[in-house]
């Protein structure tokens, strides 16, 4: 076996001894974690002895923690002080099983951790008790992993495809931690574009973080491209994840590669921020699509609200059922200073982080914040059907504090939706993939950063032209929602239908309850109250129930002067209800208007107007609003919090609406003649049927 092919299939063919106990979907479960301990083993095979006599030597001493000791006899970032090896295990068969546990238990800690969230003691009992276990050791022990055999490189690259390959097999979960290579390439290509020049220069070193790193997809095709681009680079990566067995896929893949181990965290980045005092070059992620946030909530709003633009979350939180924009603002907080040389991420969201939120909504406080500092330098659109476990349209953000010169106070929006081609066979949603030759062209398109930029496609048959790229201002995404009131009309009248509604008013039945604790004072508060309503409701049948009024003061003096003449003086909570009750809405009747002369707002009629941040509130006040509801005003109340201006600023972005492309309706004759045919068709079949 001396090529790559080779030896990923003979780790495949694993599967034979496998089915019966596991199912194809399970297979990784002892596939991966055997992969990584045939690897480790041998590459501590040349250090063993010394490792051994090395710990031996420690044994008892008074050195605390040997295993940076251990580490540096072993030339690696890990050691096992067992005597065992794949070797060895295989000389006693009946043991198999405890030999197999002892010699994991006797690796360093950061391997130990990995082997736990495998949970692989469970699967070497199951492969005991199916007496598989031997066979499979036996298989792994065939195939010589040492680095000098398999480099680095080719050993994360066979990791890599078994990891694809597991994905597939049980596809109707993959999209959870497996993104599509061709995407992730992308993305990459997006985020190191501007910086090609710098990063071709001998020992260049730049950082890494995804914080949602699922298997490492992403941090390995990052630097598998920088690795291309210059052999002498060096991209240190770090990663973090809350699945368990993602986290030890991700660490095993690190391992492998010879990165190190403990730039792999487990556990929420919300909760428990593996990195707090980090600041990193570059951020990749790809979270989760519409999941809430709920087991991090209490961690997350204590962040925000004690801390607040401190903190990660300050500039909003987002809706509980989505914690996409959270992960965001976590890479946000961790961008280096512009004078240390800024930051780039990139990241890819399903639709709604684009528009969800009203105007001071969590969400469009979020957008606000990062296009009001300039970060957002592009929006790429891509195909559906691209994700293994979904057939939505995704789009990737690319955000950076350091954007060129060109691009500052402008956003690109780039339409890659057509640029695909149809998979011959799909996996689960997957059914279409970008091509390296689109790569390349997207790559090309957002390195031109023009606006108008056009491509030719073939949709339904028809070839036609594309607008594919776009600039606009930031501005251009931002506008301010003011507050439109119309007056309050209603008439009233006392008529048994409209009393009767008094009955169900809250301030009216609380006159018939009593919040005393001594059971005779409340049960004399209730009777007292009872008689009162009643007294109401008669004072109100003495009013003329058939006379209606069109304006409330006269309404007013007519129902004040029916409860002086009874001598009873109403509380303001009751006389509202009434005037609630027996008033009803009515274009024809007057305006209503506030002790001070005002007209009184309609809340029913309440509506709200978007006005672009480019405009002028009143100037479009007067032309889109006025003409057609001519007694309408802005609500100069409502103001923004941090601008105290007229209107709620909020932001965002119609990525759909801006390339959306008319296309005409066929010609009615065309459209007369199709249905005509139909209906031939079913009459010939009908035929058919009945005979």
């Amino acid at each position: 076996m001396t090529n790559f092919g080779e030896k990923v299939s003979f780790i495949w063919s694993v599967a034979d001894l496998l089915r019966g106990p596991y199912k194809p979907a399970q297979y990784k479960e002892v596939m991966l974690p055997l992969t990584v301990l045939r690897r480790l083993d041998c590459v501590l095979a040349p250090t063993k002895e010394k490792v051994l006599e090395k710990a031996a030597e420690l044994k008892g001493g008074k050195v605390a923690n040997a295993e940076p000791i251990l580490n540096r006899v072993a030339k690696a970032s890990f050691h096992n002080t067992s005597k065992l090896d794949f070797a060895k295990l295989l000389g006693e068969p009946d043991k198999i099983a405890g030999n197999l546990t002892a010699y994991i238990k006797a690796f360093s800690s950061q391997v130990r951790d990995i082997f736990e969230k495998f949970k692989f003691e469970e699967e070497i009992a199951t492969l005991e008790e199916n007496n598989r276990l031997f066979l499979v050791i036996k298989k792994f022990a065939e195939i010589d992993l040492h680095p000098d055999r398999v480099p680095n490189i080719q050993m994360g690259y066979i990791f890599e495809e078994l990891i694809r390959r597991f994905n597939e097999a049980a596809n109707e979960t993959a999209g959870d931690h497996f993104t599509p290579r061709e995407v992730i390439r992308l993305m990459v290509n997006l985020l190191f574009a501007p910086d090609r020049d710098l990063l071709v220069k001998k020992g260049i070193v730049r950082t890494m973080l995804d914080p949602a790193c699922g298997t490492g997809g992403m941090l390995a095709v990052a630097d598998e491209y920088l690795h291309e681009l210059n052999p002498d680079a060096k991209l240190e990566v770090f990663g973090q994840d809350h699945n368990p067995e993602s986290y030890a896929v991700c660490g095993s893949d690190m391992l492998i590669k010879g990165h190190n181990i403990d730039h792999i965290v487990f556990g929420s980045s919300f909760s428990k921020d593996g990195f707090s005092a980090t600041k990193f070059d570059y951020f990749l992620a790809n979270p989760p699509f519409g999941v809430e946030w709920k087991p991090d909530q209490e961690a997350i709003e204590k962040e925000y609200e004690i801390l607040g633009m401190n903190g990660r979350f300050g500039a909003g939180l987002p809706r509980i059922n989505d914690g996409s924009f959270l992960f965001l603002q976590h890479m946000i907080s961790k961008m280096k200073p512009v004078k240390d040389g800024g930051s780039r991420v990139g990241i890819v969201f399903n639709g709604s982080p684009l528009f969800t939120g009203d105007a001071g909504s969590g969400e469009s406080e979020i957008r606000r914040w990062i296009i009001e500092n300039d970060w957002l330098e592009a929006i790429i659109a891509l195909p559906n059907e691209l994700f293994y476990n979904t057939p939505i349209f995704t789009y990737v953000w690319i955000v950076t504090n350091r954007k060129a010169k060109e691009r500052r106070g402008k956003i690109q929006l780039i339409n890659g939706v057509l640029f695909f081609h149809k998979m011959r066979k799909s996996l689960n949603n997957k059914r279409h993939e970008i091509s390296p030759e689109f790569i390349e062209d997207l790559t090309r398109i957002y390195g031109e950063f023009k606006d108008g930029i056009t491509r030719n496609f073939t949709v339904d048959g028809n070839d036609d032209t594309f607008v594919v790229s776009k600039v606009f201002d930031n501005a251009d995404f931002g506008f301010r929602q003011i507050t439109v009131e119309r007056p309050l009309r209603l008439n009233y009248q006392a008529s048994p239908q409209r009393i009767e509604k008094l009955r169900g008013l809250t301030s009216f039945e609380n006159l018939a309850k009593s919040k005393k604790k001594d059971k005779k004072q409340a049960a004399a508060e209730e009777q007292a109250g009872r008689q009162q309503q009643e007294e109401i409701l008669a004072i109100l049948s003495t009013i003329d129930a058939t006379k209606l009024y069109k304006n409330r003061e006269d309404f007013v003096v007519v129902l004040d002067t029916a409860f002086d003449k009874a001598r009873m003086k109403l509380a303001a909570p009751i006389r509202k209800a009434i005037l609630s009750a027996l008033g009803e809405q009515d274009e024809s009747a007057d305006i209503c208007y506030t002790t001070n002369g005002a007209a009184e707002a309609d809340s029913d009629l309440r509506d709200h107007e978007n006005v672009p941040l480019k405009e002028d509130i009143r100037e479009y006040f007067d032309r889109e609003v006025k003409p057609h509801v001519e007694e309408a005003w802005i609500n100069e109340e409502k103001k923004d919090k941090k601008d105290d201006q007229i209107g709620i600023v909020g932001y965002e972005i119609p990525l759909t609406r801006h390339f959306y492309k008319y296309v005409p309706p066929s010609p009615l004759e065309e459209i007369e003649a199709e249905i005509a045919g139909l209906e031939k068709d079913i009459v010939r079949m009908m035929r058919e049927v009945v005979g």
